[in-house]
């Protein structure tokens, strides 16, 4: 009984292996007859597993998928990657996946070989993940846009814009990038007939699917590049370009991917290309990288980075080997 018991979970995680066998090859990789194989197909049947058959000389085996979701056979380092990705996935900004995925750590973590354990505990204690502000996303609401990705149907729902006016649209999704703190949706809006980047937790209804679309030609070979385009520069008052007395490979290390996107000038300086909605926060922002650099567009940046750069000379006094003014602090 434990042999017959042991050989149906060899055969369960091979099958989970790969998406298809035939019976030859299962019989010789498990060391048994054909006939067992097919005796053992049955019995993981009758378990409920839903095991699809393909006839003829190139046909095999294929785990279906089923009602229910069958347990799953992980060896040791499936197993530990999945518990890492469970704890990382603990702080996702889609609503209630932190808890569930507290819960489903916790069924993993009871279930642990030993030899495994120290190897858990040792990279999760090992490894911080830094909080970062998010906006909640609704798990129906990535749902329902995945699912109309695949399927290339428009999908309607209502949306805030930043200024907060909220309309109904009716887009063809393309592409969801996750940023690590907010989820984008790369559509091409119907209404407005271009191209659009919706931020998904400012939908307000969950997209409802329609009609079926023929792909268009993409805006961007990268969507992801495309969506840090459109959130570090299109929607701000101020197009900026810095240039920085500083390599792009340490530049790369020390700025977010949401604050603009960077290229190499040379080996020596990169160019630092952002949107703004004022000029005083971005000067005073640069500024504490403590790198040396020159604003190159727009104008109305250079000329506030000198009334500023005044300012803040005014701000730390007279040098100390200046005459005293009446108005100089005694």
């Amino acid at each position: 009984m434990i042999e017959t018991s042991a050989r149906l979970l060899q055969l369960l995680s091979l099958l989970q292996l790969r998406r298809e066998w035939t019976g030859p090859a299962l019989a010789q990789r498990m060391d048994v007859t054909e006939r067992t194989v097919r005796r053992d197909i049955g019995k993981l049947r009758t378990l409920g597993y839903p095991i699809n058959a393909s006839p003829g000389v190139a046909g095999g085996y294929q785990l279906g998928a089923g009602a229910q979701l069958p347990p799953l056979l992980l060896d040791d380092d499936e197993a530990l990657a999945v518990a890492i990705g469970l704890t990382a996935v603990t702080a996702s900004p889609v609503s209630g996946v932190g808890e569930a995925s507290v819960r489903a750590l916790t069924k993993l973590e009871q279930v642990l070989p030993p030899r495994l354990r120290p190897r858990f505990s040792g990279l999760r204690s090992a490894v911080t993940r830094m909080a970062a502000i998010s906006t909640p996303v609704s798990p129906e609401v990535l749902t329902a846009l995945s699912a109309a990705i695949t399927e290339r149907r428009c999908v309607a729902f209502r949306y805030d814009r930043h200024d907060g006016e909220s309309s109904r649209r009716i887009v063809e999704p393309y592409r969801l990038v996750d940023t690590g703190r907010r989820w984008y949706l790369v559509a091409f809006d119907r209404s407005r007939e271009d191209w659009r980047t919706f931020r998904v937790d400012r939908c307000q209804s969950v997209p409802v699917a329609r009609d079926r679309f023929v792909a268009r030609p993409l805006p961007a070979a990268d969507l992801a590049a495309y969506v840090q385009e459109s959130i570090t520069r299109s929607p701000y008052s101020y197009d900026a370009v810095i240039r920085f007395h500083a390599p792009l490979s340490e530049l790369e290390a020390r700025v977010p991917s949401n604050t603009g996107t960077l290229e190499a000038d040379g080996e020596e300086y990169t160019l630092l290309r952002a949107g703004f909605d004022s000029l005083d926060f971005p000067l005073a922002y640069l500024a504490s990288w403590d790198l040396d650099f020159e604003v190159l567009e727009p104008a109305e940046m250079r000329e506030r980075a000198v009334v500023v750069a005044d300012r803040l000379r005014r701000s730390a006094g007279p040098p100390e080997d200046a005459p005293e003014t009446e108005h100089s602090p005694r």
